[in-house]
């Protein structure tokens, strides 16, 4: 159900729509992709936190369905594929994707984490020949429900020069770590490890505005703030030569060590981009019970947040706490899906024979 419609700045005319309604329809469209029941429901379940959290220019809530319909019709994503475990162990295993949906790859590879972490202790699971998989907090916060510890790395498409370059060799390959917490929201960091990405200078882009100086260079290797002049360049990493180098390590992690693509070579061929992500989970009672964990972390929170902030008045925000509140507030007034999307999507909708809701 369409809540209301305000005019955001320049091109972005934005519609408001309840959460069920985004859900519903998410799992109608993968239904439509050919995607089965269980996997329609992973796919909406990412879809829909991903518009609950994040800001339209990450372009992770129905636009997602553009490259979704894109790639099944050209063969990159196998809707129902036949995964495969390729090797497992008691604290490890490795999984063949078969270009599935990224979002059910990676959620199957957590799940298995966390039933190997409760017998284990730490669990790690690869997995190769996969696609983009989404939100990386998605997949982390799947293990802090379950009450282990949980974190997730991709490597992605090219964007970021390795430090004092200029030439795209590694991704913006994002983590996600998510800590639960006794009767509270989970703690989430979920970051790319890039200032920016070329998603969000594209849509700076469209609105017209101009982008701080240190999200990317241009392809001469100069900064700027004009995002013209970015959108064929490289991104910057966040701290500079440290962002850098964790972007190298999330590759032979999530690529080199999976078997996946890795480097410039991920993300590259539209019909196959051989994603590679890594999965761990970490049981926390098997360091010490789960109430004395709780007694320890809660301390930690009252420490940062009794922190005397730069600006009298302003509060300390744990990872991730931003993203919930935004996620109460759009749950109260509904999640922003903008009229260009609701368009492109009406025809992706009508191809498939999908009752259209928006």
């Amino acid at each position: 159900m369409m809540m209301s419609t305000h005019a955001a700045p320049k091109a972005s005319l934005v519609n408001y729509y309840r959460e069920p309604t985004i859900r519903e329809f998410a799992a109608a469209l993968a239904r439509g992709l050919g995607a089965s029941d269980d996997e329609a429901a992973i796919i909406s379940d990412g879809i829909t936190t991903a518009s609950l959290w994040w800001h339209p220019g990450q372009g992770q809530g129905l636009e997602k369905f553009f490259r979704y319909h894109r790639r099944v019709k050209n063969g990159g994503i196998v809707p129902r594929a036949t995964t495969m475990w390729v090797k497992e162990g008691p604290a490890f295993a490795l999984l063949e994707a078969a270009k599935a949906f990224g979002y059910v790859a990676a959620h199957t590879a957590m799940r298995k984490a966390i039933d190997l972490a409760r017998r284990s202790g730490v669990a790690m699971v690869g997995v190769r020949n996969s696609n983009h998989f989404g939100i990386a907090g998605c997949h982390a916060k799947t293990a802090a429900d379950a009450g282990c510890i949980g974190l997730a790395m991709t490597n992605a498409g090219a964007e970021m020069a390795p430090w004092g370059a200029k030439t795209a060799v590694l991704g913006t390959n994002p983590w996600g770590i998510a800590v639960p917490r006794t009767d509270a929201y989970p703690i989430v960091l979920d970051m790319a490890l890039t200032m920016s990405g070329r998603g969000m200078i594209a849509w700076a882009l469209k609105e017209e505005r101009q982008v701080p100086d240190d999200l990317a260079l241009t392809p001469e290797g100069r900064r700027s703030t004009n995002p013209a002049e970015l959108i064929d360049g490289t991104q910057l990493p966040i701290g500079r030569f440290k962002g850098y180098g964790l972007s190298f390590m999330t590759d032979v992690l999530a690529g080199v060590l999976t078997g996946a693509k890795f480097g410039k070579t991920v993300f590259q061929e539209e019909t196959h981009f051989d994603v590679g992500h890594t999965l761990i989970a970490i049981n926390i009672e098997a360091f010490m019970p789960r109430d004395r964990f709780d007694e320890r972390l809660e301390q930690l929170i009252r420490e940062v947040k009794s922190a005397t902030p730069i600006n009298p008045g302003d509060e300390i925000l744990l990872p991730g706490e931003a993203e919930f509140r935004r996620m109460r507030e759009r749950r109260e007034k509904g999640i922003p899906v903008s009229v260009e999307t609701v368009g492109r999507i009406r025809g992706i909708a009508e191809e498939l024979r999908v009752p259209f809701p928006l």
